[in-house]
């Protein structure tokens, strides 16, 4: 049933109410058992198992738990408990940054029982917002916030805030009567929705829905079944991973094949096959990937931003589309002056003009008088309008208390719906004067004269023709519009609202906030889209979009959200929509993911909840933003600062350059030992690498440096690069070239050192050295080959890496810890190491230096401009 369509009568005996007396006791329980509580389901916090959980939601994780599985299966304790500490690092680090997020994110939320006035059997009560049920009549009180979908019955001046449900900036004045079956949720100015406030007078209102049938219920059911997609990051990570464990049975399955074809013993093959498993994964990958996420998080942190998921740091630096809410996201939700008109003169904020030529400073006069809004030190508190007027008013010269106290107002005639005019009568010692302001069509027809320079003149045609056309065109631009009148007397009259002098109009905006014209800009040089997306008039949204300087793209500068219903490709075609439904908002983040875009939503009201949390990342404020958008999204802005989303992108886009820098170095450290344990099986060389040192020589070389390379940090130029293509792999066909022929010079110099030491020891071969040297040869070459890890054109020596001091720390205290191992007995036992001579300490290090300096000829020479 379309509430706003049916005649009040009928909805009334609809709901078997009554519209003076309410509903009796009776009826309250009947209805509440068949509507249920007028409670909005709750989607539920993230739950400490939960969080636990999802840190363990990963390929690479999945792997090492089979490696582990298997060492458990051939009694290798060792290496099943090195695999458990690195997955259990990885949780527990994910897990302390989500939980705090989520922590920091409840915080936020300011949860309070909410109460509501009504008549019931013919008495006023005040009973739970929970226990209101359809035919209830609601009593509502300039402050409160409306606590169910309802028809009006009676109104006074009743203007609702419904920016956190519609994205309409203005409060909406609320009227009785009837509206078309067509007419749209923000203008259905006969009802009053859950969630929204009442800002000035009051009303009666039938309940009509509750709970989960009122419109914020619907959208909360957008909500729950809106899916969530997988962050940039995570499908790529996936891809990679998948590919990786492919690589890593084919070449597992040919070794153990070999093996047995060369009757070495079953068992010895299988634990190759471990080996050889564990030198193909990349244990530190979730680890360093989780802290260098986890330290954007902690950066954003510091930056006023809330980020909930690890992962949503990285995805901001692929978005490739912002679509943003407008209200309160790139305005202000709060009403100014911008133009000011009389005859003979004109005020216009951009340009500015004489704002104290006698008509200016009447009409600044008038806005302090015909006013019932208030100003303290922080804010003005009433009407959004009234308070605009105060707030300029104030700002050019007039003192607000002082006038005020000189104006003593002795009447009122309260604006409202039939006359669309609020007027005052003040006393000035012994004279009298009326001050009036209101819609200027409805003003002329109590005003008879006019200031034209310091003359007041009887009003012509021509003055009334002239003074519309210039509201209308203040209108067109966007602009909402009062119309200023005043009469001085002698005496007080019942009459005072007669015979009005017509002084001009003012136009009122709700202003783009400061700083956000130049995110904007940064954005388009950075290659990213922004999509303005509000529930205001069309001419508003128009206005808005010029001054943020968002770019036009065809012919019509803004579209209505309803074209998004009739063509999916509707924002090829516009950058600005107007008269945006929840719905069509979420149509809209469908349709940019379908044409594979990466999406983040900004975005602080209700009706931004499902597309929030459809969106690759969802953006919330956390001052303006409601609760329900707070909970969806995967990060919030604490100081609602849009320029807080740069900073994520910027830092977001140097973590993914850091993560392939980091992947690629792994990669090619591990491939390297794989393909050292396969050629030594081969050629069934009896110096073999065991599974622990494998495992050592991972957590030592990957883990300390690639966390140092995941901290390096980005170029000037890191703002200025197109967004990466969100359909190309992590690791593209020549990162993997690159990473095997990296493989093959890092695995061939250790293979050498060792070939070297045997070869010029002489006498029995020292099986136990030959290991050792093998061993530390891969740990120096990959601790070297770490400064490796330039992209594109950054330099060697004063490139990010060499000035990456943490990258140096690590470097120095993976060797550390390797020394370490030789003094506790128990280690050097269990990792089969031993004092090596002098000689084989030099190849080590020869044949390490050499690995280095090949890599970075065939950078040059070969890699060059292919990064």
């Amino acid at each position: 049933m379309n509430f706003h369509e049916v005649p009040l009568k009928t909805l009334v005996e609809h709901f078997h109410s009554d519209s003076r007396a309410g509903l009796s006791q009776q009826a309250v329980r009947t209805l509440l058992e068949k509507y249920g509580p007028n409670a909005i389901a709750d989607a539920g916090k993230h739950s400490v198992g939960q969080i636990i959980l999802d840190q363990l939601k990963s390929p690479v994780v999945y792997l090492l738990l089979i490696a582990m599985a298997m060492s458990l299966f051939l009694n290798e304790w060792l290496d099943a408990i090195a695999i458990a500490v690195v997955i259990l690092l990885n949780a527990v680090i994910g897990f302390i940054m989500e939980f705090q997020a989520e922590k920091s994110m409840q915080a936020l939320q300011q949860l309070s029982s909410q109460s509501a006035r009504l008549i019931r059997g013919g008495q006023v009560m005040e009973v739970d917002s929970k226990e209101i049920v359809p035919g209830d009549v609601l009593l509502l009180e300039a402050g409160d916030m409306v606590q169910a979908d309802g028809r009006i019955i009676t109104a006074a001046a009743l203007q609702v805030d419904e920016s956190a449900l519609t994205g309409e900036s203005m409060p909406v004045e609320k009227f009785e009567g009837l509206l078309p079956a067509e007419t749209t949720l923000a203008e259905r100015t006969n009802m009053v929705y859950k969630g929204t406030f009442a800002r000035n007078g009051n009303a009666q209102v039938l309940c009509t829905a509750t709970g989960m049938d009122s419109e914020l219920g619907h959208i909360a059911n957008m909500v729950a079944t809106a899916t969530d997609t997988a962050t940039p990051l995570e499908q790529k990570l996936e891809q990679f991973s998948k590919k990786l464990i492919w690589i890593t049975v084919v070449i597992v399955v040919l070794i153990f094949g070999a093996g047995l074809l060369n009757n070495n013993p079953v068992l010895e093959m299988l634990k190759t096959a471990i080996a050889l498993a564990v030198a193909a994964i990349p244990e530190g990958l979730p680890v360093v990937s989780t802290l260098a996420l986890a330290r954007g998080m902690m950066r954003m942190a510091r930056q006023n931003v809330i980020v909930k998921k690890l992962a949503a740091v990285e995805t901001l630096g692929a978005t490739t589309v912002i679509c943003t809410d407008k209200t309160g996201t790139l305005t202000e939700n709060n009403m100014e002056v911008t133009n000011l008109l009389a005859e003979g003169v004109e005020w216009d904020s951009g340009k500015n003009g004489n704002t104290h030529h006698l008509a200016i400073n009447r009409i600044k006069k008038v806005m302090v008088l015909c006013n019932n809004a208030t100003m303290n030190d922080e804010r003005g508190i009433g009407d959004p309008l009234e308070v605009s007027m105060l707030e300029f008013a104030d700002e050019y010269g007039q003192d607000v208390e002082q006038t005020r106290s000189e104006y003593n107002r002795v009447a009122e005639i309260p604006f409202n719906s039939d006359t669309r005019v609020m007027c005052t009568l003040n006393q000035d010692g012994a004279n009298f004067v009326s001050c009036a302001k209101g819609a200027t069509e409805s003003l002329w027809e109590y005003c008879s004269h006019i200031e034209i320079g310091e003359e007041i003149v009887a009003i012509n045609d021509e003055h009334k023709a002239y003074w519309m056309n210039l509201t209308d065109s203040l209108a067109a631009s966007g602009l909402k519009t009062l119309a200023f009148g005043f009469r001085e007397m002698q005496e007080a009259s019942d009459e005072y609202l007669s015979r009005l002098t017509f002084l001009g109009i003012a136009g009122f905006m709700d202003p783009p906030r400061k700083g956000v014209k130049e995110v904007i800009q940064e954005c388009y040089h950075a290659g990213i889209r922004i999509i303005m997306l509000t529930g205001d008039h069309p001419a508003t949204a128009a206005t808005i979009a010029k001054e943020l300087g968002i770019k036009q793209l065809g012919k019509e500068p803004v579209l209505t959200g309803a074209a998004l219903g009739q063509d999916h490709l509707a924002w090829e075609h516009t950058n600005v929509f107007a008269r945006v439904s929840p719905a069509e908002k979420l149509n809209l983040v469908n349709s940019l993911q379908e044409d594979h875009q990466v999406v983040a939503m900004t975005g602080d009201g209700v009706n931004d909840a499902p597309a929030l949390k459809k969106a690759d990342i969802g953006i919330a404020m956390g001052i303006r933003g409601t609760q329900v958008s707070q909970e969806v999204a995967d990060m919030i802005l604490k100081d609602d600062a849009f320029s807080s989303i740069v900073l994520a992108i910027k830092q977001g886009r140097i973590i993914y350059m850091n993560i392939r820098r980091f992947i690629i170095f792994l990669l090619s450290c591990n491939l390297s030992e794989l393909l050292v344990i396969g050629s030594v099986a081969l050629l069934n060389l009896p110096f073999q690498l065991a599974a622990i040192q494998i495992l050592f020589i991972n957590l030592v070389t990957d883990v300390f440096p690639a966390i140092a390379i995941g901290f390096t940090g980005g170029d000037e130029n890191v703002m200025k690069r197109a967004p990466l293509d969100p359909r190309k792999p992590l690791i593209s066909n020549k990162d993997w070239r690159r990473v095997w022929v990296y493989s093959l010079v890092i695995g061939a110099a250790a293979v050498a050192a060792t070939y070297l030491a045997e070869h010029y020891r002489g006498g029995t071969p020292d099986i136990k050295a030959a290991n050792n040297v093998l061993f530390y040869t891969l740990i120096v070459s990959q601790l070297l080959h770490s400064f490796n890890m330039t992209i594109g054109e950054e330099k060697f020596f004063k490139g990010p890496l060499m000035r990456n001091k943490m990258l140096k720390a690590s470097i120095l205290l993976s060797i550390g810890i390797t020394f370490l191992c030789l003094w506790i007995p128990p280690v050097k036992e269990a990792l089969r190491l031993a004092w090596i001579p002098l000689f084989d300490w030099g190849l080590v290090i020869a044949c390490s230096l050499l690995s280095l300096i090949m890599i970075r000829l065939l950078k040059k020479l070969v890699f060059k401009n292919r990064q």
